[in-house]
């Protein structure tokens, strides 16, 4: 992200039912300042498509402000995965998830012996794109959500 596209990052946002499964853009770049003036390492990345902004991808390595799984200590987390609404279903977010498990395999903050990310259970359409990459339940929660787990 930069200071001259936050601004058609902020507006881009998921379906009116998609919002219980991800946090606002807005809410993921305060999150990313409020982890780095706090001893955190957050990613934040704008996906793009021929120009222009189509969603966003934050990660961060092992502190994420929220509780963790018990993998969390030197691991990368995947905070926030979103397509904004009128750019779903043209395979964007299983590229970006593809570019970020590249970046983070080259570990940019320090080693790592897993990724994690936290959905909902019935967040079907992610479970099955993370579940394509390897990710697998480790049969934890965060609140109502799962964890689950790559290993690097």
């Amino acid at each position: 992200m930069t200071l001259e596209n936050r601004r058609a990052i902020f507006n881009l946002e998921v379906s009116e039912e998609q919002r219980r499964f991800v946090a606002s853009n807005l809410s993921s770049v305060a999150s990313c300042y409020v982890l780095a003036t706090n001893g955190g390492h957050p990613y934040p990345f704008a996906i793009y498509s021929d120009g222009q902004p189509v969603g966003l991808v934050m990660l961060t390595y092992g502190i994420t402000g929220y509780d963790l799984p018990s993998i969390a200590h030197d691991s990368y987390c995947i905070v926030r995965l979103m397509i904004d609404k009128h750019h779903q279903n043209r395979g964007y977010g299983r590229e970006a998830m593809k570019k970020i498990l590249e970046f983070i395999r080259t570990f940019p903050a320090g080693p790592a012996h897993y990724c994690w990310i936290s959905y909902k259970a019935d967040n079907l359409p992610a479970k099955k794109l993370y579940e394509s990459f390897g990710f697998r339940d480790n049969g934890e929660f965060i609140g109502d959500e799962l964890i689950t787990v790559l290993p690097l």
